[in-house]
């Protein structure tokens, strides 16, 4: 028991639980009331299957790589050494990566390719986030981000031909892009943010081992104005898109955004601002995280209105 509870925490359950609720939603409230097909549940349980085994493969070698700095950082959080040892580890990530990819293939049925090279893809970053990416400028934080936006858009291109999305779309195919690459550019930015405010949580065991995060070249300084200009963007950008839908009547949509992700990003950006210790930065990363969560459940309202 001691040691599922430790896997448990190793593979960052209710990360994975997160997304594949983000699937399932996406797949339930907006694929299917939007195209009026019939569920493909093999299709959509083997997607799943992949993307979470994936995820889960990332956070077991990334807490490989970083037994030293998690020490300092999260001294009581790494589970490694201390009830799963680090050859189980590296066997565990490789399973995983492995299955995820076969899983991939199973759900396209070994047809499109270019989704399986993608997850692919997606396996070797996460190896070179956690040997390499993560402790560079920026370069990180962007491939996290990146790939959190990849568990929206993987569902929009296994169920659109990639030359249908990018050549002549018809008009129920341009308004499900545009949906799809609306969440997609949400947990993008919202990660962009997340990552940055996490380098300054993590500040203490990066500088020790020589990492050039963000927080340690530029500053605290620095990275706050460039914490404050990508929730001005993401703010911004949601505020504009409800003034546009409002000309629909989705009133219960402008409202649950206004107040359960607009109003929130307003209380991040003015706590942001007085935060200095890794304490307060840490409550930030979890505020960050219910932002993006709230974000996500917005899905529900497509089904309502379309």
């Amino acid at each position: 028991m001691k040691w599922f509870s430790a896997f448990l925490k190793l593979v960052r359950w209710p990360n994975l639980v997160f997304i594949a609720g983000t699937q399932l939603l996406f797949y339930f409230f907006v694929y299917l009331p939007l195209y009026n097909f019939s569920p493909d549940y093999f299709s959509l349980t083997w997607l799943i299957v992949a993307s979470v085994l994936i995820a889960a493969g990332g956070y077991i070698i990334n807490d490989y790589f970083d037994i030293n700095i998690d020490q300092i950082n999260k001294p009581n959080e790494n589970v490694l050494t201390h009830t799963i040892n680090r050859r189980s580890a590296i066997l565990l990530h490789l399973l995983f990566s492995i299955t995820g990819i076969l899983a991939t293939a199973i759900a396209v049925s070994f047809q499109k390719w270019y989704l399986i090279i993608a997850n692919i893809i997606c396996v070797i970053l996460l190896w070179l986030y956690s040997t390499s990416f993560k402790r560079q400028f920026l370069i990180g934080n962007i491939v996290i981000s990146l790939l959190t936006a990849w568990t929206v858009l993987i569902l929009f291109f296994a169920k659109v031909p990639f030359v249908s999305a990018f050549g002549n779309p018809d008009p129920l195919t341009i308004k499900f892009f545009r949906v799809s690459f609306l969440y997609a550019g949400f947990a993008f930015v919202i990660s962009l943010i997340r990552e940055a405010i996490k380098d300054v949580e993590d500040m203490d065991g990066d500088l020790k081992y020589g990492c050039t995060t963000l927080p340690i070249v530029a500053g605290l300084f620095a990275t706050k104005i460039y914490i404050t200009i990508w929730i001005v963007v993401l703010t911004g950008s949601l505020i504009v898109l409800q003034l546009y839908i409002l000309q629909f009547g989705w009133w219960l949509a402008v409202l649950y955004s206004l107040f359960f992700v607009v109003l929130p990003l307003f209380y991040l950006f003015v706590k942001h601002k007085n935060a200095r210790s890794s304490v307060e930065f840490a409550k930030l990363s979890r505020l960050t995280k219910t932002i993006m969560l709230t974000g996500i459940i917005s899905m529900i309202f497509f089904r309502i209105y379309f």
